[in-house]
């Protein structure tokens, strides 16, 4: 019943989770495409009152005219809507879901013996602190490079997150890996908006109220974050869902397969970024696509090797029983797991049989069941696997 609840837990977090992040990435979407397609204001008049760019659109049936003040207005509206909440609220259920799911079962998702021999509390604390160290190395590139040094910025956050990557990629599992690299890149985003962007707006707007002429630069620190929240979102949402891709995380080189594919999805928000300041790069979707292409053929598993003896598929159905079939039946017997992961079920000969290019993958290719390798699963059994494969995965 206990693991029962927990997954009610994990699941209302993950669609908390997903709800404001949507709502989160939507707003930073919309924001930066709106500062990109801006047109200078058409009457003299608007001008005069500083306005530094304006927008007509039409949506839901209406026009809308949007009007962005170079600093700020004359006079303050009576309502001023703030966007932080979003923010806020995307890292709290996201970080509630990392201790829930990951923090709690460190042994299963962060820890891998077969790379470091961690207690829990020793990876959680590796957590912890790479969490803090990431924003701190970030908003101390961001402090001492100023605002017109952005390639320079790009370069030591590409540089510091793969020594991270590389460093966690010998003392957690793959899995546990890439979460974390996550974790540490939204994490930065919500310490923007907290400790940049919105105090930024917060100064322009009590200095309106003082009576004193805003600082400019207020405002370009607050959008110099926002646009580098924009570059993280997608390769943050690709860290979301990584852990149902054992392909990438399994890889044996898996930090830098990471680290590719965050930086190609940075390249293709890059993209977009310039089509909306009406520059279509269109050669960056098509070599993004070819990278992707790419990196497929190159982290491809390699087929099963012609085996030197044969494996009966007694010997296979024993390993799966002993290693595999604790969670993977049709009532589990490993604590914490209530239903088969993914539905995937190795409790009947049938269902080895129909399973074999899976196990294969999962358990040889990518190492990456038994999860953690909570059961024990040596490399010689691996092996008898992938003969079994080889040679035809008969029953």
């Amino acid at each position: 019943m206990e693991a029962y609840a927990v997954d009610w837990i994990q699941l209302i977090l993950r669609w908390v989770h997903l709800i404001t992040g949507i709502a989160w990435i939507g707003a930073s979407f919309y924001f930066v495409w709106l500062d990109n397609s801006l047109s200078p204001p058409e009457q003299e008049a608007d001008v005069d009152k500083g306005v530094g760019g304006e927008l007509w659109a039409v949506h839901g049936g209406g026009f809308y005219v949007v009007r962005k003040f170079r600093v700020a207005p004359e006079v303050l509206p009576k309502t001023l809507h703030w966007f932080k909440w979003e923010a806020y609220w995307t890292w709290i259920s996201g970080f509630s879901l990392l201790v829930v799911m990951y923090y709690l079962n460190a042994r299963l998702y962060l820890i891998d013996p077969a790379v470091f021999p961690l207690t829990p509390l020793q990876a959680i604390g590796i957590s912890v602190a790479l969490i803090v160290a990431g924003w701190l190395v970030y908003d101390q590139l961001c402090k001492r490079l100023g605002l017109d040094r952005e390639i320079w910025i790009a370069a030591a956050m590409i540089a510091f997150v793969s020594l991270a990557a590389l460093a966690l990629s010998h003392l957690y599992s793959g899995r546990g890996l890439y979460i974390q690299i996550g974790v540490m890149l939204g994490t930065i985003m919500v310490a923007n908006v907290a400790h940049v962007i919105i105090p930024a707006q917060r100064e322009l707007v009590e200095a309106k109220k003082r009576g004193t002429a805003p600082d400019a630069v207020e405002g370009a620190r607050g959008k110099q974050r926002s646009v580098h929240n924009n570059y993280f979102t997608l390769p943050v949402l690709f860290t979301m869902i990584s852990n149902h891709y054992p392909l990438t995380y399994g890889n044996r080189h898996g930090w830098l397969v990471l680290i590719a594919i965050l930086l190609i999805a940075a390249y293709v928000r890059h993209f977009f970024n310039l089509r909306h300041k009406g520059r279509a790069a269109w050669s960056i979707p098509v070599t993004a696509a070819l990278g992707i292409l790419l990196l497929a053929i190159a982290i491809a598993p390699a087929k099963p090797p012609q085996a030197d003896a044969v494996v009966g598929f007694d010997e296979v159905q024993a390993i799966v029983a002993r290693r595999c079939a604790a969670c993977h039946a049709e009532h589990p017997t490993q604590p914490g797991f209530v239903v088969a992961p993914k539905d995937v079920k190795l409790d009947t000969p049938e269902r080895i049989a129909t399973g074999a290019p899976k196990i294969y993958e999962q358990a040889v290719a990518t190492r990456a069941m038994p999860i953690g390798n909570l059961t024990g699963m040596t490399d010689a059994e691996r092996a008898k696997i992938a003969a079994w494969v080889a040679g035809g995965a008969r029953r």
